[in-house]
């Protein structure tokens, strides 16, 4: 059967250049498109403002002319003159006697206004009383009326308007202005911010080339912070410090390699020295029964050796799930002393527990660290000397000590000590039930219980192991 199914493209990251540059246009474009925003409604407000002045204005100056006994016949006869004032404009003038036809009508566009009142003789005008209406074509007029007694007592009402055509005209002009300065703005905003970001993001590239030179072979290659910009610092800084742990944790695993490739090189060139031996001429079955149970020897090794390899890399799982109860910390001692107790006579070394306490932790764990700890004091310890368990339970948790009497450990060896396969008399081809392991597994054990393992040693040759297990209360706030 064919299959169609297509495999997905990758997704083609966005450059961080790219965006950053398009993203600061479009903020500087808003900025400047509302700048401009604001600048075209204040010279509206403003256009519009004026000419409200201006018809206030002139309603006011003829309002005046006629309230100061200007003869209405002289209006009658010298209509152009009024329009001759109004210049070339479509500006709108009217007089009227209340219920007659207009003495005089100036209204180019034959516009029809509204009707609306006129202000009292006596009430001021101002520019509230200024009213708007949209010509036919679009074009915006603001007009008043305003009425004025005369000399025969008559009321003329006086209605003056102003078509906004050249203010329309200089707000388009300036509206098409702002949007190309606008996209002026975009286009040279983006350019300018494309370079000048590049430029800021260089520290990034030269990382970047810094960085693919890294390699298993280079890991004590660094990130230059000189000239860095302080943004970049931290980062360099914890960049630099991830290295110092690859590198250590690498260094680690090809020691670790190259150790377990030695601790297995030598049973399992026992067991192959055995085999050709054997293989060399016929044995008996009695030779064969030895032959075999020397070899039964070397597997039960190797098979620990395994072992406790997986369980170091279990207990190196953060998911790792402990089995936490109530230990009675004498009880244990005492069933610690009583398993070793055969191992400790053929030495002629003793064992001797003291302190008692209850302790949360898994059961099965607490027994294997401090097992480890009492085997490695009695197959290191001097002959003929005590072994001492001691239990001192404190406010922060309990410390288990112990202690053994031997040749004093240098300094220098301490902080080996719980290193994988690493033996303080560097006997590493020596035989035996020793893997090396056993400090390394107590120390795991303790990491799994937020605990710590401590080692010290005198030059008297007094070595004391300590198992520092924290309070059940105090290691959940942590």
């Amino acid at each position: 059967m064919t299959d169609f199914t297509s495999a997905k493209k990758p997704v083609r990251a966005v450059s961080l250049t790219l965006r950053a540059t398009l993203l600061f246009a479009l903020l500087a474009s808003l900025v400047v498109s509302a700048v401009g925003f604001y600048l075209y409604y204040s010279m509206d407000k403003e256009l519009v403002r004026r000419a409200d002045y201006q018809v206030s204005g002139r309603v006011q100056y003829f309002r005046h002319l006629l309230a100061n006994e200007f003869p209405l016949s002289q209006l009658s006869r010298n209509p152009g003159l009024f329009e001759n004032m109004l210049g070339n404009e479509r500006d709108i003038l009217t007089f009227s006697l209340s219920g007659e036809p207009p003495l005089i009508n100036v209204n180019p566009s034959h516009l029809v206004l509204p009707p609306f009142a006129a202000v009292p003789e006596g009430q001021p005008l101002t520019l509230k009383t200024v009213h708007g209406q949209t010509a036919p074509d679009g074009t915006p007029v603001r007009f008043a009326r305003a009425a004025v007694k005369i000399q025969d007592g008559r009321t003329v009402e006086i209605t003056a308007g102003h078509f906004m055509t050249e203010e329309s005209r200089l707000l388009e002009t300036f509206r098409w202005e702002i949007i190309g300065a606008v996209l002026f703005s975009y286009l040279l905003i983006a350019a300018l911010g494309y370079l000048v970001i590049r430029r800021g993001l260089r520290p990034l590239r030269n990382m970047a080339r810094e960085a693919t030179q890294i390699h298993p072979a280079s890991l004590s290659t660094r990130l230059s912070s000189d000239k860095a910009p302080q943004e970049l610092q931290q980062l360099i800084h914890s960049f630099n410090d991830m290295l110092e742990r690859l590198a250590e944790g690498y260094q680690r695993l090809t020691q670790f390699s190259a150790d377990l490739a030695h601790e297995i090189r030598t049973p399992v060139g026992a067991l192959m020295g055995h085999c050709q031996v054997a293989l060399y001429q016929p044995r008996t079955v009695e030779e064969y029964e030895t032959l075999l149970a020397n070899n039964m020897e070397e597997l039960e090794r190797i098979s620990r050796m395994v072992e406790n390899i997986l369980f170091l890399a279990r207990a190196s799982d953060a998911r790792s799930v402990l089995t936490i109860t109530s230990i009675d910390v004498s009880s244990e001692i005492t069933r610690i002393q009583e398993y070793f107790e055969g191992l400790a006579e053929e030495r002629e070394m003793t064992l001797h527990g003291e302190g008692r306490g209850v302790l949360h932790a898994d059961a099965i764990l607490f027994q294997r660290a401090l097992s480890n700890l009492v085997a490695n004091a009695v197959r290191y310890g001097r002959e003929g000397t005590e072994v001492v368990l001691r239990a001192e339970p404190h406010d922060k948790g309990m410390d288990i000590h112990v202690i053994s009497q031997g040749d004093p450990i240098p300094a220098d060896k301490l902080g080996k000590l719980f290193d994988r396969f690493y033996r303080a008399d560097a006997s590493r081809s020596e035989g035996g039930s020793s893997s090396g392991l056993g400090l390394s597994i107590v120390q795991a054990i303790m990491a799994l219980h937020q605990g710590s393992v401590s080692v010290e040693s005198s030059a008297q040759g007094e070595t004391r192991f300590t198992l520092s297990f924290p309070d059940a209360s105090h290691k959940h706030s942590q």
